[in-house]
């Protein structure tokens, strides 16, 4: 499952200076991240990104997952 939530996730040095986004937007997965750790819920978040979906919000979770275990995760754009 989490294979598959990443490929929600983009990164392209011509977009956002290259930063990890939510794939199709502009929407960092860190500005994500901060979010849901000061206590925004997903369900907040979508409310204020209705573009989302609850499973970009998860792809998000997941990439920190990842990077949070030092592992290189590779992103297609």
């Amino acid at each position: 499952m989490a294979i598959q939530l990443l490929e929600r996730i983009s990164i392209d040095p011509n977009v956002c200076f290259g930063k990890p986004c939510i794939k199709g937007t502009r929407i960092w997965v860190s500005l994500l991240l901060d979010m849901l750790a000061n206590g925004t819920t997903i369900k907040e978040i979508l409310e204020e990104y209705p573009h989302l979906t609850e499973d970009d919000v998860r792809a998000a979770i997941a990439y920190g997952a990842e990077m949070s275990r030092e592992r290189y995760v590779e992103v297609h754009v």
